[in-house]
């Protein structure tokens, strides 16, 4: 470390350096001055100043200079923390600028790196380590050609004596050379070509390694931290696909090295990636010999099991896992050896139900979820002949994982869980979530005999007096049909009749439990649809829940599935639903999400019964709400009632988003199309509309008091924006006062929500006759609002601009005669669009895009588009050329080609002036690309007017040439 002294002399040069960063000229780049950096770097308390430094220390390490400081640096006399720097400095000048070296430099650049490895074997492990792969990198830039045998030159020279180091530093430091250059291969930015060179040069290195490595390994008088050191070596050699019978011996010294506590997570490090490269499968001889191996860990697995030893638990599980996983198809094919493979299975099983609850006393089980996935895929994928043999084997097996999986689901006592963190909760749920999806894909394989198992089960668990059940118990078998029931189509399973049957008799005398039956009965709420005579033996259970607060999400999520699925089944029950789910909401048993399912599940519910019936449990369960909404309206704004009113707000909101009184296909025969009208409504009006219109006037009240507020607002739109999406036209007698509302209320003080609003009448009702004229007219003025807006100045409201583009694209879509309207300005509407695709927020400038690959298809048949593209289309292909050239996100690259082709496709002459005049100034829209390229991009835009695809690769290209980030690894990813 820097001494007090040199604290204070360097601390005064701060200035200094703050010039030469200011001002980065090559002379500054010295010994000294790098020194003054680091120590500011390190050590000054200033966020600024440190920022400063390293700044100017990246620009030092990158300049020709560095191969003179970096040298002076590594001097003995030299801290650490500076001599790291000079490492790490040789190795940036190396790997990153390797085509400035000389080809004659190379010789004593390698000699050079050699001493200084040599020097700091016995010194600074992170400066040694640093040095190494500096190294390690030169080597990978001249093997093979300029320096053939470099691994076997690396092992001879630091097994030569002299130097005055020791044989142990020697030996560590070869080990560390020999570490870091695959790993160095991993992450080294070689061309693909030479990588492949590289690589294959590496492998057949591997003969040099190899036996070193196995001496080291086997000689007993090897110190461990060599025999540690050795191991990390094999892990990160065999990550080059080293053949799997070639490193065989060393994976077996691995396997003896496991007793020694010193080296058992290294050892199972190494054991796991030579087992799991993709190219080991083909060794099928090697693969049956580690079989054994791994059985034999059993014995030391049992022992950490009865210790508590969780890290050895937890290797071992690692390794039988990654041997099962990676070679299922490998073993179950070789039918000589299914009973070692069976035992292996067994031995994962074991892992699988491994004693204690996760995640407090172990977290070895979860490792082995996917195992049973991939085996079970394995032997599905078999044709049926040898599907069934293995079947024969293996269903057994799969039964047995099932009880393991419900014992592990299990709860603890509810006083063991009561000490839990919360966060050790959470990743319990987490893992019965994990349990969950692992049993219904086990169902895939076992079928209904898996739900009959299940049943029987629970049936001698709930009728067996004799013998008293732990709730956890009940609860687990519960929550195994949950499981299934909940993605699995269980309609055509003769159990769940008794299942459903068995329900009302579980003692629910616990939370945990009570929650798994209210969401076992929604998972059956589909199976209740098609049988609803069983109805009357559940429901009761959830109104009777919906009552307690600790199971809130259950059961009001259970009455919204029944609600939903079994609503023209449920007439008979209406009323009480509607009376208990009054009760509490009154009461204010639920939070605010859990208030809004309910009031969908009464939509839901509603939306069965007669027109009368409905307008009569409407006005019996909102009536409160509207009353107490009177009397928030006449007081005076405040944070307290303005929650109060959004929460009544979005309980209305929500009870019309789901309240249809038409009957309907929940969704087309491949779920992809929205819900379709199959019938007529009633006649009369909507009892929606109906309840709307009665407090209309009070909605403007409070609107009026609010209108500054946007989240008062936005719960106001979204009441009417929901009722519009839920009952489309029959929403018709309402369009007239509420385009009039919503002009008042945007002209008053503009709100994104207000036009998002406005899209959506316009979505509807635009195309239709009776109801253009208002349409018309909100549109116009809302238009004309903005336009005032953009005036002014539209950086402070990016969320309007956005819902503003939108809406203009909608009414290019549905209604592209509101844009032949003399009262509309086109031209300021285009003019606005130009200034929005320059702004910075992502959205807002994909919803310009929309709007302009809208606009210019209307260049054909609206004069008035056609008239502003003709005269200011240049201003377009500016703003996208300058937004493809650095200026926008390269997220928004597609939405930039897709305005390209559209100008392709409808303006093409145009659009090849405009090309050609636009990118002729010198710099624009980049100074890093050529007149060339500008040229060429140009000519393969104009030439692409069908594929859009390559539209978008070419503008893709185009702005990585201008950003500077063709060829590197940024454009690879991209």
């Amino acid at each position: 470390m820097l001494s007090h002294s040199e604290n204070l002399r360097i601390s005064g040069d701060m200035e200094t350096l703050g010039r030469i960063a200011a001002t980065p000229d090559a002379l500054d780049f010295t010994v000294e001055n790098v020194e003054k950096a680091l120590h500011q770097l390190y050590y000054d308390p200033n966020i600024e100043n440190k920022n400063l430094a390293q700044k100017w220390l990246m620009q030092a390490q990158v300049s020709p200079q560095a191969w003179q400081f970096c040298w002076a640096l590594l001097s003995p006399d030299k801290v650490p923390e500076i001599q790291y720097f000079g490492a790490s400095a040789l190795h940036t000048k190396i790997s990153r600028y390797w085509s400035d070296i000389p080809t004659d430099q190379y010789e004593s650049l390698k000699t050079q790196l050699f001493s200084q490895i040599a020097c700091f074997s016995s010194g600074s492990k992170m400066v040694l380590t640093r040095l190494c792969v500096a190294l390690a990198s030169l080597a990978l830039n001249t093997m093979p050609e300029a320096w053939p045998g470099a691994v076997a030159e690396m092992v001879r020279v630091f097994q030569e004596e002299g130097g005055g180091v020791d044989g142990r530093a020697r030996c560590l430091a070869l080990l560390e050379l020999l570490t870091v250059l695959p790993e160095e291969f991993q992450t080294s930015r070689l061309p693909q070509y030479r990588k492949g060179q590289v690589r294959g040069a590496l492998g057949r290195e591997w003969g040099s390694v190899c036996p070193l490595l196995q001496q080291l390994l086997r000689r007993t008088d090897s110190p461990g931290a060599v025999k540690a050191r050795v191991l990390r070596c094999l892990s990160s050699w065999v990550l080059l696909d080293v053949p799997l019978n070639e490193s065989e011996g060393l994976v077996q010294d691995c396997f003896s090295a496991l007793p020694d506590p010193e080296l058992f997570d290294t050892a199972v490090e190494a054991i796991v990636n030579a087992i799991s490269q993709p190219d080991s499968q083909r060794y099928v001889n090697t693969l049956l010999k580690l079989v054994p191996q791994v059985l034999a860990l059993q014995e030391q697995l049992r022992e950490a099991v009865q210790n508590g030893d969780m890290e050895t638990c937890h290797g071992i599980c690692r390794i039988a896992v990654t041997l099962g996983e990676n070679h299922s198809r490998t073993l179950l094919e070789q039918v000589d050896h299914w009973q070692s493979f069976l035992a292996l299975v067994n031995m994962i099983m074991f892992c699988t139900g491994i004693p204690g609850h996760y995640p407090v006393n172990e977290t070895t089980s979860s490792l082995t979820l996917t195992f049973w996935y991939t085996l079970q895929d394995e032997i599905m994928s078999f044709e049926s002949d040898k599907q069934a043999v293995y079947l024969q084997v293996y269903r057994p097996v799969y039964f047995q994982l099932v009880d393991v999986l419900l014992h592990k689901a299990q709860f603890p006592s509810d006083q063991e869980y009561a000490s839990w963190s919360s966060d050790e909760k959470e990743q319990f749920r987490i893992y019965r979530v994990d349990i969950s999806d692992t049993l219904m894909y086990v169902y895939e394989m076992l079928g209904a005999e898996l739900l009959s198992n299940l049943y029987d089960k629970l049936g001698r668990l709930l009728t067996n007096a004799e013998q008293p059940t732990s709730w956890q118990h009940t609860e687990a078998l519960l929550y195994g049909f949950q499981s299934i029931a909940e993605t699995i189509d269980v309609n055509y399973s003769d159990v769940i009749p008794g299942l459903i049957g068995l329900i009302p008799r579980i003692n629910i005398n616990n939370v945990q439990l009570a929650d798994t039956v209210m969401f076992t009965i929604g998972a059956l709420a589909e199976w209740l649809a098609d049988h609803p005579v069983m109805l009357s033996s559940v429901l009761p259970l959830v109104l009777q829940a919906l009552g307690n607060p600790d199971l809130s999400v259950s059961s009001v999520s259970t009455l919204k599935k029944i609600c939903r699925e079994c609503k023209y089944d449920l007439p008979p029950y209406a009323t009480n639903i509607v009376a208990v789910s009054q009760e509490v909401l009154i009461k204010q048993i639920h939070k605010t999400s859990q208030c809004m399912w309910l009031m969908q599940a009464l939509g839901f519910l509603l939306s069965a019964l007669p027109v009368e019936e409905i307008l009569r449990n409407l006005h019996s369960l909102i009536t409160p709400y509207i009353q107490q909404l009177e009397k928030l309206a006449d007081e005076t704004p405040n944070p307290s009632n303005k929650l109060a009113i959004i929460h009544i707000l979005g309980l209305l909101s929500n009870l019309f988003t789901t309240l249809d009184i038409s009957k309907q296909d929940d969704e087309s025969a491949d779920g992809s199309a929205p819900p379709v009208k199959t019938a007529p409504p009633p006649p009369g009006p909507n009892p929606v509309v109906v309840v709307l219109q009665q407090v209309f006037a009070l909605i403007q009240t409070v609107l009026s008091k609010w209108l500054n507020d946007s989240q008062v607002v936005e719960a106001v739109c979204a009441i009417f924006e929901k009722s519009v999406k839920t009952l489309l036209h029959d929403f018709a007698p309402m369009v007239s006062q509420l385009s009039e509302m919503l002009g008042q209320m945007y002209s008053t003080i503009p709100q994104a929500s207000a036009l998002d609003l406005t899209r959506q009448m316009v979505h509807i009702f635009a195309s239709e006759t009776d109801h253009f004229p208002p349409i018309k007219a909100l549109f116009e003025l809302v238009t004309s609002v903005t336009l005032s807006i953009f005036q002014q100045g539209p950086r402070d409201h990016p969320d309007i601009v956005d819902s503003f583009m939108q809406l203009q694209a909608q009414a290019l879509k549905r209604k592209p005669d509101l844009f032949l309207s003399e009262s509309l300005d086109v031209k300021a509407v285009f003019h606005c669009g130009v200034l929005s695709l320059k702004f910075p927020e992502a959205p807002t400038v994909k919803s310009t895009c929309l709007f302009f690959t809208e606009l210019l298809p209307r260049c054909s048949d609206v004069p008035p588009v056609a008239r502003v593209v003709q005269e200011d289309g240049k201003l377009l292909i500016q703003a996208v050329l300058e937004g493809i050239g650095g200026g926008a996100s390269r997220c928004l690259m597609d939405q930039f080609a897709e305005v390209l082709f559209s100008l392709n496709k409808h303006c093409f002459s145009l659009l090849a002036v405009w090309l050609k005049e636009a990118l002729q100034p010198p710099g624009y829209p980049s100074s890093r690309v050529t007149t060339e390229q500008k040229d060429n991009f140009s000519h393969q835009i104009l030439r692409e007017r069908v594929n859009k695809r390559r539209v978008k690769d070419i503008v893709k290209e185009f702005t990585l040439l201008c950003r500077g980030l063709h060829g590197t690894e940024y454009a690879a990813e991209y």
